[in-house]
């Protein structure tokens, strides 16, 4: 697939800030759909409100840009409607656990058969740094101004444990593991989901004095800590003291299983029928 099969070229030059991660994401997503040569007519991208709700208007393929919150709420309608069809969702953290908390746990338990990539820049980007429901311990938003004091979502344990067949989590500091999760998540059946930590240079980056946007994607690195080095149920991996504390964000692939699509049991069930 040549790159502007994939990428709608007319809407070029994109709105995002220079040094925003999102770039390097969607050049992942590329990546991956042309491993694995996937047909783009046979996919629908799904997004909310913020930043990465932008993404689908620069992808070749049909999509949906959706009210702040419901990207799960209409991707489910089309996977369930069409389920010959690659649905992925690709949204913001805001949009998909703070408004749209309920509907991206209850897709992660029923375990539909969505593709979820989770862009996490620890505030609400979009509309002026905020903080958001990942926002660090002791981070600097403009809503938190002497450093954040509430405990955030750990996004990928959460949808772990509500009982999803992939979970993992990556950074933009790991373009080539990011590929392969994209490449998993894509071959897995049920409900696949990938947070990716971002940069956002402009709005958290800027308040926490991180400096420039190579800095900021050091300091992901730097805080970033293999799963195999590390169990992720003891503490969540968003504590945060200070900026010199190391270890915050735990990466790889953290549940791989084989439970049974939504749908598929259903379909078990109109074939046996009822149980006497």
């Amino acid at each position: 697939m040549e790159f502007f099969d994939f990428y709608r070229k007319d809407r070029w030059p994109h709105q995002f800030c220079p040094g925003c991660g999102l770039g390097t994401i969607m050049n992942c997503l590329y990546k991956a759909f042309n491993d694995l040569n996937i047909d783009i007519d046979k996919t629908v991208f799904v997004s909310g409100i913020g930043c990465t709700g932008r993404v689908p208007g620069y992808i070749n393929a049909d999509s949906l840009h959706t009210t702040h919150g419901r990207a799960i709420a209409f991707a489910t309608g089309i996977k369930l409607s069409r389920p010959d069809l690659n649905v992925i969702v690709i949204s913001g953290d805001g949009d998909l656990f703070a408004i749209g908390g309920n509907h991206i746990i209850h897709a992660a338990r029923r375990n539909i058969d969505l593709k979820v990539i989770a862009v996490n820049n620890a505030n609400y980007g979009l509309t002026g740094g905020q903080m958001a429901p990942t926002t660090p311990y002791n981070m600097i938003t403009t809503t938190t101004p002497y450093g954040q004091r509430e405990y955030p979502f750990a996004l990928a344990e959460l949808i772990a444990a509500a009982g999803a067949n992939y979970v993992a989590r990556w950074t933009t500091a790991h373009p080539n593991q990011l590929v392969k999760s994209i490449k998993e998540a894509m071959q897995t059946k049920g409900f696949s989901f990938i947070e990716v930590i971002s940069q956002c240079p402009v709005n958290f980056g800027r308040r926490n004095k991180m400096g420039d946007p190579v800095f900021h994607l050091r300091w992901i690195k730097d805080h970033s800590v293999p799963i195999s080095k590390m169990t992720f149920d003891i503490n969540s991996p968003y504590d945060i003291v200070d900026l010199n504390t190391k270890g915050i964000y735990i990466i790889g692939d953290l549940v791989k299983r084989n439970r049974s699509p939504y749908g598929e049991i259903e379909k078990e069930i109109e074939v046996k029928g009822p149980q006497e």
